[in-house]
């Protein structure tokens, strides 16, 4: 809660000219820890404001910076006495840096998304970037929310304090700045001990040793063993309980998937985060060149694009309907599909970013061993690989669920919800089209995540994958899921021009979702084979 530092003292304020000179005097409204009160004069027209500085009673040396100043909505210019006061403004524009402004502002909510983030604010305080652009989906957000609190704020296994270092540990390695960020700053609202900050060298045993499963469970979760599981739980000092170890890994899946969502939609720093922030005055120049790469991005996607895009959506809804109709008329063979798995799995080496693509250089190298240690294909040719991960024999709904509702309760219940809005979440549209069942093509792209990181799925012909997904979404696809520090805006421009940014948050809500079900059958089998 917000409380002044001291009782404020009022200086003289000056009014720039008669006309600004209120007869009534002002009422404060609100005070800040900063020190600075905000008065509203009922004469003034709605937005006028004065604020008064602060200062201690004990320190004089303040009174010459926190001069007073008065800001007119009538004359439209601040006067401030002091120059040596900064006043930071935000870096681009929007949440988003792949998405327009406009195309995420929130007008006309209903009575229930507007409480959403009424309950976002009370929560953390704030509305950050992540709830606005996943608000463009109101129902997934919902369900986000309630698990992501849970997960952090209610009663559990582990202390508050590790809950938020291991969400460092988690975005570190994908170098999720935004992420890490954030729970820094929460980490040490709850107590946490500010020497752990100086990286993984400085905390417990007993924390470092989670570092394995989670640079695993980021990259290669098929690596995930009993062995892996037993040696955190192995009796001594720095031992792991079962029910701490399911929150943790539970934890671990969640901010790496998170860090994809927060990659892949390019979320900008908040205000108060480095890199969201400058003191310098904005220039004419830059204002331009921000609007016209907006519109630009706006054009290519929401507007009008060449008939080739318009070809492609056509050609991908007739896809849709053929492979609908023959679907009813003849099923493949379990061999076959198989095979076809076999072969989308080899296929899926060939797609990956240029090695051209720039990684921004971040300065999480403390809360990262084994630095080098990324995704590897899951089937690589001339190399032996794990078996494929039948989906059949350890399933979410089946066992994954289960398991985690015995160890850590009402959690596998907001999960399995999670996963099943963001699955069935559906507006019956493609891009400028109404009426359209997209069932199909939110199940192709749900299995091929899962097929990148070698689950497969028997009752599934992944022929369609090849037939609804084009190249350059793969890319992205695979991108976003399995690195995602090396997205670009080019990538996120180069798929479904003719479809809104709204259909591809949704796609990138797929991603999450699927890539940390795929992330926490692996971990969970592991366990399950380590009770049994």
């Amino acid at each position: 809660v917000p409380r002044p530092l001291s009782s404020p003292r009022l200086y003289p304020v000056h009014y720039p000219h008669p006309a600004c000179t209120p007869s009534t005097p002002y009422r404060r409204v609100s005070t800040f820890q900063s020190g600075v009160s905000t008065f509203w004069n009922p004469e003034y027209p709605l937005g006028s404001r004065m604020r008064v500085a602060a200062a201690s009673p004990h320190s004089s040396s303040l009174e010459p910076v926190l001069q007073d100043y008065l800001t007119c909505d009538q004359c439209k210019r601040a006067r401030i006495k002091d120059r040596r006061v900064k006043i930071p403004r935000p870096l681009g524009q929007g949440p988003s840096s792949f998405i327009p402004v406009k195309e995420i502002l929130h007008q006309g909510l209903e009575d229930s998304e507007r409480q959403l983030f009424i309950e976002a604010f009370v929560s953390t305080g704030r509305v950050d970037n992540v709830t606005t652009v996943m608000g463009l989906h109101p129902q997934y957000l919902e369900s986000f929310w309630k698990t992501q609190y849970y997960l952090l704020q209610m009663d559990g296994p582990l202390p508050y304090h590790y809950r938020h270092y291991i969400a460092v540990m988690a975005a570190a390695r994908h170098q999720c700045l935004y992420l890490v960020s954030l729970h820094v700053n929460e980490f040490l609202q709850v107590g946490g001990n500010a020497e752990w900050l100086n990286g993984l060298n400085f905390v417990p045993q007993k924390m470092r040793n989670l570092n394995e499963i989670n640079k695993i469970l980021a990259h290669r979760p098929w690596l995930i063993t009993k062995e892996h599981i037993e040696n955190l739980l192995k009796t001594g000092e720095n031992s792991w309980s079962l029910a701490e170890l399911i929150h943790a890994v539970v934890l671990l899946t969640h901010y790496h998937s998170l860090a994809s969502f927060v990659l892949g939609c390019s979320i900008r720093p908040e205000l108060d985060q480095d890199g969201g922030f400058t003191f310098r005055p904005p220039s004419p120049q830059s204002c331009d060149s921000d609007s016209a790469s907006n519109s630009g991005s706006e054009e290519t996607v929401n507007g009008s694009t060449s008939r080739d895009d318009l070809r492609e959506l056509e050609i991908l809804m007739e896809k849709m309907k053929l492979l609908q109709e023959g679907r009813q008329e003849m099923e493949a063979s379990q061999e076959e599909m198989a095979t076809r798995f076999e072969r989308e799995k080899r296929e899926s080496l060939l797609v990956a970013p240029a090695d051209r693509e720039s990684v921004s250089p971040t300065n999480l190298s403390c809360f990262v061993e084994d630095a080098d240690f990324g995704y590897k294909d899951f089937s690589r040719r001339g190399e032996q690989t794990p078996p494929t991960f039948r989906a059949q024999d350890y399933s979410w709904e089946d066992h994954g669920y289960s398991l985690i509702n015995r160890l850590y309760p009402e959690v596998g219940q907001l999960l399995d919800e999670k996963f099943q809005v963001v699955y069935n979440l559906t507006y019956n549209t493609m891009a400028m089209h109404c009426g359209v069942d997209t069932s199909m093509l939110r199940r192709a792209i749900w299995n091929y995540i899962h097929c990148v990181f070698g689950i497969r799925y028997d009752d599934y012909d992944y022929g369609e994958v090849n037939q609804l997904l084009e190249r350059s979404l793969k890319i992205y696809i695979k991108t976003v899921a399995c690195y995602p520090e090396k997205t670009t805006k080019r990538m996120y421009i180069s798929f479904w021009r003719q479809f809104r940014h709204s259909e591809k948050v949704h796609l990138n809500l797929l991603l999450l979702e699927a890539r940390m079900q795929a992330a926490l059958l692996y971990a969970l089998r592991a366990i399950t084979r380590y009770m049994t």
